[in-house]
């Protein structure tokens, strides 16, 4: 049997701890902002990747938007299907390798928040692949909208500190014990008690981009206009210039 990668087993009977950790609290002021970008157009069909425990595709299915949600973690979709039924809302959740979907030309947004799927993959071109189904994926009038770790802010600043700052009493820990310049990835040990109280120490690796290179990833998979700015947990804004001092830079794609 394969071994499990760490973001499968940190995944792994995670769905109620993953709505109390800190990244998953800015929701609605993330999904105003994605509703401004599609121009409140309700039409558009969305495909949301890495969805989690659905809390983004959720609140667009509130708002009136068809979205589509996949994820890796079996755990984490059942908490969403869960949460969705008990709203009343009808929203497929479907359990997908990001690198491998079975989508060609169908939606006409793609949503990817707060690392989903990309950058966690182990290899550079794993997570090139995601990028390249995401684009599949999309017709050939699209816009895609992502946040993902910002290169330029572990070269000056602590992860270990912006870790630690941002810590809850129950949510997982993370101690950086190394980010390899050579490779742009930090190398950290986490540790998390899933639901069933099971305290879990997984050896992780996570990729951090630099504009330039994901303005040329995205490039190379079809899209022609490509802005980055800061991501600010909750209040995504063009006005928010990208700065070292940014954890997340949000990426906005169209071709």
């Amino acid at each position: 049997m394969e071994k499990k990668q760490w973001y499968e087993s940190l995944f792994e009977n995670y769905g109620e701890k993953y709505e109390s950790e800190p990244f998953a609290q800015g929701t609605v002021g993330e999904c105003d902002f994605i509703e401004q970008e599609l121009g409140f157009k309700k039409d558009l069909k969305i495909i949301d990747i890495g969805c989690g425990t659905g809390r983004h595709a959720i609140e667009l299915t509130k708002r009136g938007y068809q979205v589509t949600g996949i994820d890796l973690s079996e755990s984490l979709l059942e908490k969403a299907r869960k949460k969705a039924a008990e709203q009343g809302l009808e929203i497929e959740f479907l359990h997908h390798d990001a690198r491998n979907l079975p989508f060609e030309q169908q939606f006409d947004v793609a949503i990817m928040m707060c690392e989903g799927a990309f950058p966690l993959m182990e290899t550079d071109e794993m997570n090139y692949e995601i990028l390249q189904n995401v684009s599949k994926a999309l017709k050939n009038k699209a816009k895609f909208i992502f946040t993902t770790l910002n290169g330029l802010f572990p070269l000056f600043n602590s992860i270990n500190d912006f870790h630690a700052a941002d810590a809850t009493e129950d949510g997982a820990k993370y101690h950086s014990k190394g980010f390899d310049l050579m490779t742009f990835r930090d190398y950290n040990t986490t540790t998390a008690v899933d639901d069933n109280g099971v305290e879990k120490e997984l050896e992780c690796n996570e990729r951090y981009y630099v504009p330039s290179e994901i303005t040329w990833l995205l490039k190379s998979v079809g899209f022609t206009k490509i802005e980055i700015f800061g991501a600010t947990l909750g209040a995504f804004s063009r006005k928010d210039k990208l700065t070292t001092k940014d954890f997340e830079m949000l990426v906005i794609a169209e071709r």
